[in-house]
């Protein structure tokens, strides 16, 4: 289905949703922005390409805008809403937050225990232009219907551990910008729940 690929549509069914929300425990909490905006019949999705750095789990990675909680964030939201302004120059306070999606629980070696990740989408003006800083190597606008199309799915191999094999999806004509691991993951919970088709992984 592509006819709920759109934002009025995706802002009814986040209205109408109650996202499940894990508690914290002895894991570390991170939060991440979800920016659409409307172009031509269906939404798009914004997504940042992280700068290759050495040391950083992350590096080069397809993702959301967003980051660690710190203590000085009044709560999840506030910290998505810094990250995007850090990372990419862009206002969330300014743009229309329409609602968030289930929390997740992700891994990564530098926390054993774990980190619960908290997603919150918002729609955008179409012409905004982001300021990118050291951590984003490049911004991407994606159509949501690049998710349902077949020939997209790749093998991906975890870059701490290459035994390790995950589905990912190519996202633009560089071989290297796929969506995979977390962001896969938030993606297909967004499609489901607006009972939209999500690109086959099999």
């Amino acid at each position: 289905m592509q006819g709920c690929l759109n934002l009025p549509i995706i802002r009814q069914r986040l209205a109408a949703y109650s996202a499940q929300r894990l508690a914290v425990g002895g894991d570390r909490r991170a939060a991440v922005a979800m920016l659409l905006r409307q172009a031509d019949a269906y939404a798009e999705l914004l997504l940042i390409e992280r700068a290759r750095r050495r040391g950083d789990p992350w590096s080069g990675q397809m993702a959301f805008p967003g980051g660690m909680v710190e203590s000085s964030d009044r709560d999840a939201r506030a910290a998505a809403e810094r990250e995007t302004c850090e990372e990419i120059g862009v206002d969330l306070t300014a743009h229309d937050y329409v609602g968030r999606l289930d929390d997740m629980q992700g891994r990564h070696r530098g926390h054993p225990s774990g980190i619960i990740v908290s997603a919150y989408v918002y729609m955008t003006e179409p012409d905004f232009i982001p300021r990118l800083n050291h951590e984003v190597r490049d911004v991407l606008w994606v159509p949501l219907t690049v998710f349902q199309e077949h020939g997209r799915v790749v093998e991906v191999r975890h870059p701490a551990a290459p035994e390790e094999v995950f589905p990912g999806i190519r996202v633009s004509e560089n071989d290297d910008q796929i969506v995979w691991g977390l962001t896969r993951r938030f993606l297909e919970r967004f499609f489901r729940l607006l009972d939209a088709d999500f690109i086959a992984l099999d």
